[in-house]
């Protein structure tokens, strides 16, 4: 290989820790080896890489890293090495997750259900097994634990070191000592990374920056959101009773307790202390460019009470000295989850960072990435990861509070539903306080305040937290009732609202979509756009305002992956893409008495003949212009009313008080997901960046007398999986949550993507990705929900009105 210092490269990786030279060897290994480069300013894992305590654990609920972290574990216990010939310094030594409380034990309960559709080595034991396993941990106050024998912990260095090795012999070039001073938009198109010997230019760049990332995207333009966070772990001296132990101790994870983490480091003993108040972020403005190797001074009175009962816990480490003290900087997201993907509105500007735990999860998470770069999509939803999920509402202050936020969650029982509080408000609507006023239960989504459910009859206005039904669920159950036989009315605000116009509007969407385009004025279609490999990008519906204008509607979260999407895919169409989310409102109005409540309001025809099922037309309501489409995301009678900021509360006023005649209920997002399964209508878990439309089951959205970008390859027939509608028998207690396996005749053939219990049916309703021979309507399943099989099947329709007649009815009345 050359010395000469490089001009030009298809891929140049900024960052030499865990996640770039893990994105570099899994690149490698891709195909793109011979023109990839890696620039690391000092040496490789001098920056949070090597002072990590390198632990892994397939004890995770999320199902996505959870095929990371299987993916790493076998990586780290004889694949690397094997391939490299370099020494990873692998302990397998397995795992124990305690739990205290009846609440962790159903946390342990759902993971258990996850670890078995992963086919994960895993099992919930009782506390005499732990002390067998460990007889050294005083397990007072323990209910259970969560046993995965085939966990462990690695060398940060070695393993870098080995996937470096790994890189380079696919052809990747590795410089050191070389730091990015730069990085812009050359006139070409390409990027152009400034470096302290010279530019390069590449089609690809990649911010693999650690705690320097942040900073760097801002010489982009880019605002990356991430704090640096400081973490303690702690070596004692020798440990007498260490020295005669033939076998490994496993890891304890106590998170309750010790808030963190007890493990053997040889013959010493190690804790790791994730502290539940008082966290320590540093660097909001920026990391130091001589940041290496840097450790900062322990700050025991931050960790004492914690490190306190880690010797009450482990007794034996009482009367041992502290040998070593590790407290070094970490980049923590607001939400805790990595930003691993496209940047906003750069197109091939990739982000791999954020990562908290690199080691754990970096291996997974960066080959998805090399595949995302390769061949157009990730093998895992990558959802929960794209950087695209933060807005410009993001600002420094806000990242901070969140990040300090993440991290006295890290060691907190991860509830369904979690509603994390710190920095809001962000964005509320204009209907935030007064629906606070009736009861509202917020959440955040792409910085909207959304409701989830109403508190009524003397129910806290509170989250109520539970991997089991809660009294929240009686309120929800409310709601869908309401909507189901009356009238209910939504803040649906926070949908991704875009408009495309001009004289090519047409041509670049239909060339993006999947579903015929709406021909005429007012027509609404439902679509969705894919990408090159012909898997889904995201859903939206699309109304043809006028000849040459197009209003776009899809979820939040997809705002800036459907700008992206247009912006990136447009050749030379003469359109002007607006997104008007932040500038327009929009209320659901839906139930039998829907047409009932608006015709008093409006002076509008609102019947069959004028106004028809997926139209949309502009109409005065309360004296405001608002654009109506006549739409259901709960399968009924209903419109989607959508308005200027200004118009909202004099909208929803006059639609409230027209309703009370017809006994009109507020609800939110927990009904509204509800409704949606009753009705077989899938969401956003469903429909993902690993699935093509053939395997999500949603062919008839799609036509084939057109080209589209990815038509070939989303009407493969050779499905690897198929989305099944499912019906489970409930137990009135737990439900599920997602992820849960599915089995046939005892064998795992898939997991759940969404569940949720239907009050109208009396039945639990999910849809699962399965082995397309199990996905036969009528097939006899089993679902593990809390550790216990239930009895379900797959059902051909959808579970209510499954002739779809309540959404195109012209009565008020329905029996």
């Amino acid at each position: 290989m050359s010395n000469t210092f490089p001009s030009h490269a298809r891929v140049v990786i900024v960052g030499g820790g865990i996640m770039g030279v893990g994105l570099a060897y899994h690149l490698g290994h891709e195909g793109w080896g011979q023109d990839t480069l890696l620039l690391e300013k000092a040496e490789l894992t001098s920056g949070s890489t090597w002072h990590a305590a390198g632990q892994i654990t397939h004890s995770t609920s999320s199902f996505g890293l959870g095929k990371c972290v299987g993916y790493n574990i076998d990586l780290y216990s004889g694949d690397l090495e094997a391939e490299t010939g370099q020494p990873v310094t692998w302990h397998g030594c397995g795992s124990f997750r305690l739990a205290y409380t009846e609440d962790e034990m159903d946390w342990l309960r759902h993971t258990l259900s996850v670890g078995q559709s992963l086919g994960f080595n895993i099992e919930l034991v009782e506390v005499d097994r732990i002390a067998d396993k460990h007889p050294f941990y005083n397990l007072d106050g323990v209910l259970g634990g969560l046993h995965t024998p085939d966990d462990g912990h690695v060398d940060p260095t070695n393993v870098t070191m080995a996937m470096a090795a790994g890189a380079r012999r696919n052809g990747v070039r590795i410089i050191r000592q070389c730091r990015a001073t730069n990085i812009t938009r050359a006139a070409t198109g390409e990027w152009a990374v400034e470096t302290e010997m010279g530019t390069i230019i590449c089609e690809h760049v990649v911010n693999a920056g650690g705690t320097y990332a942040r900073q760097m995207g801002e010489w982009s333009g880019l605002q990356l959101p991430m704090t640096s966070m400081t973490h303690h772990y702690f070596v004692t001296e020798p440990v007498p009773e260490f020295e005669t132990l033939e076998y490994e101790l496993p890891v304890i994870r106590d998170d309750k307790k010790v808030s963190g983490y007890i493990r053997m480091e040889q013959k010493r003993g190690l804790i790791g202390i994730y502290e539940k108040e008082n966290p320590n972020s540093v660097w909001h403005d920026h990391c130091p460019w001589d940041y290496e190797n840097w450790l900062f001074d322990a700050d025991y009175d931050r960790v004492m009470p914690y490190l306190e009962e880690s010797l009450n816990r482990m007794p034996i480490f009482a009367q041992l000295g502290i040998q070593r003290e590790v407290h070094g900087a970490i980049s923590h997201p607001p939400d805790g989850n990595p930003l691993i993907g496209p940047a906003p509105g750069a197109h091939n500007y990739w982000c791999c960072c954020g990562t908290q735990i690199g080691i754990g999860w970096g291996p997974g998470l960066t080959r998805e990435l090399a595949r995302w770069m390769v061949h157009g999509a990730a093998d895992i939803s990558m959802r929960e990861f794209d950087p695209r999920r933060f807005g410009s509402y993001a600002r420094k202050e806000w990242q901070v509070v969140k990040a300090e936020e993440d991290y006295c969650l890290r060691h907190e029982v991860p509830f369904p539903h979690f509603n994390r509080l710190a920095g809001r408000p962000v964005k509320p609507s204009p209907l935030y306080d007064l629906l606070k006023s009736k009861g509202a239960v917020h959440e955040e989504v792409y910085g909207f305040e959304r409701p989830r459910w109403f508190s009524r009859n003397g129910v806290a206005q509170e989250d109520h937290y539970s991997f089991n039904r809660t009294v929240a669920d009686d309120m929800v159950a409310l709601e869908v009732n309401a909507v189901r036989n009356a009238v209910g009315i939504m803040d649906v605000t926070a949908f991704t609202k875009v408009l495309v116009e001009g004289p090519d509007a047409y041509a670049l969407l239909d060339r993006l979509t999947a579903n015929r385009m709406p021909q005429k004025v007012g027509a609404i279609t439902l679509t969705h756009m894919l990408n090159r490999a012909g898997r889904i990008e995201l859903e939206t519906t699309i109304m043809r305002m006028e000849e040459g204008r197009f209003y776009l509607v899809c979820a939040a979260f997809f705002e800036q992956r459907l700008l992206d999407h247009l912006n990136q895919n447009r050749a030379d169409e003469l359109v002007t893409i607006t997104a008007v989310s932040s500038q327009w409102s929009a209320l659901s109005l839906n139930g039998p008495h829907s047409r009932d409540v608006l015709a008093r309001c409006s002076d509008a025809e609102l019947g069959n003949e004028n106004f028809r099922w997926l139209s949309g037309q502009q109409i005065s309501v309360a004296g405001h212009r608002v654009w109506a489409l006549r739409m259901s995301y709960a399968g009924e009678l209903g419109w989607e009313l959508h308005m200027p900021n200004a118009a909202c509360l004099d909208v929803y006023k006059a639609l409230w008080a027209a309703g009370e005649a017809f006994g009109i209920i507020d609800y939110g997002s927990f009904a509204m997901n509800v409704l949606r399964m009753e009705k077989g209508f899938k969401g956003a878990s469903e429909l993902t960046n690993e699935v093509t439309l053939a395997e999500a089951d949603v062919l008839r959205l799609a036509r084939t007398d057109k080209s589209y970008l990815g038509r070939d390859e989303t009407l493969n027939p050779d499905l690897r999986w198929v989305c099944a509608y499912l019906e489970i028998e409930p137990d009135g207690k737990a439900d599920g949550h997602g992820g849960e396996a599915v089995l046939l005749d005892d064998s795992v053939v898939g997991s759940t993507s969404s569940v949720a219990y239907s009050p109208t049916v009396g039945k639990i309703l999910a849809f699962a990705y399965l082995q397309p021979s199990a996905a036969r309507p009528e097939t006899a399943l089993e679902v593990v929900i809390h550790g216990v099989r239930r009895a379900a099947k797959v059902l051909g329709e959808p579970a209510f009105d499954p002739a779809s007649i309540r959404p195109r009815t012209e009565a008020r009345e329905i029996a």
